[in-house]
């Protein structure tokens, strides 16, 4: 399991993309307290983040890295935390605020106001210089948890992770190797990726989540089961093409049997007559996750 992880982690660039925070600005927001921040890249590139605390707050509270979608809607971004988007029921920052919980969404490279460069260009690029542009998101949200774990209003063994499509893959992927990561709820697009390339469903996706050699390393169940004994929540549709049940069955059965044999908290939540995008009741399992396991 170490190695695997130690591979994993180099593969998706764990160590490679640190942001050095450049600026913060506070305004209220409907009973929130909205921080927008700005980052540097080593390469010197800009980078948008939002971080919401509930108003009034005092003291300490959990946090969860909101990693935003993809849904080929460049512009949004982090903006996903407050503005919400189509696939979500709502925006995540004042849901999660009304449960006593911090969030924290950063502009990924291509998307808010990043998306400048387009994800193609970017993917090439980086495919052609031996990296990835998954692996430089990863990278990023690792960064992420650094700036997460030591703000003083955060407690720092109390942090979870959530993603919808996009941000989904790279939130499992990220716990998988991160054991900063307390508890992650993820959201449309858990599947054995070998299972969706025989069906001609991996085309679903975009380049960008392309790391060559991945499947020689591990499967996504194996993958997910990596984040065990941590708590995790899996929520599909059945009619979602990028999730059909074949693929989520063969990923769900390796990630299962990771946690049968150390323990912890696994949750399916299947809707059967729902596509790619959230619904209430994995709203509402979701918010009861995250305030069960880190509240």
């Amino acid at each position: 399991m170490t190695s695997l992880r130690d591979s994993l982690a180099r593969r998706f660039e764990r160590e490679s993309h640190p942001l050095t925070q450049t600026g913060a600005s506070r305004e209220d927001h409907e009973g929130l307290e909205v921080t927008r921040l700005s980052f540097r890249t080593r390469a010197g590139e800009p980078v948008r983040g939002l971080f919401c605390r509930p108003a009034g707050a005092s003291g300490p509270l959990p946090a969860v890295l909101n990693i935003h979608a993809h849904g080929n809607q460049y512009g949004i971004g982090c903006l996903e935390l407050l503005r919400g988007r189509p696939a979500l029921q709502g925006p995540m920052g004042p849901a999660l605020a009304a449960s006593g919980i911090q969030s924290l969404c950063l502009d990924m490279p291509c998307f808010g106001a990043r998306a400048s460069v387009g994800e193609s260009a970017a993917a090439k690029a980086a495919l052609w210089q031996g990296r990835s542009l998954a692996g430089q998101m990863l990278g990023e949200c690792h960064a992420a948890l650094d700036w997460l774990a030591v703000q003083p209003l955060v407690r720092a063994d109390r942090i979870g992770v959530f993603g919808i499509s996009m941000g989904a893959t790279l939130g499992y992927w990220l716990a998988a190797v991160d054991p900063r990561v307390a508890a992650l709820a993820q959201e449309c697009c858990f599947a054995d990726f070998a299972s969706l390339i025989d069906s001609g469903a991996h085309d679903l996706h975009g380049i960008y989540l392309t790391i060559p050699g991945l499947l020689d390393l591990a499967d996504n169940g194996s993958i997910a089961g990596l984040v065990a004994p941590r708590p995790q929540f899996i929520g599909i549709g059945d009619l979602d093409p990028l999730t059909p049940p074949g693929a989520v069955d063969k990923a769900f059965a390796v990630t299962r049997a990771a946690y049968n044999s150390v323990g912890g908290s696994l949750i399916l939540h299947r809707e059967p007559a729902s596509g790619h995008s959230e619904t209430p009741a994995m709203r509402a399992a979701v918010l009861e996750f995250f305030s069960r396991h880190l509240c």
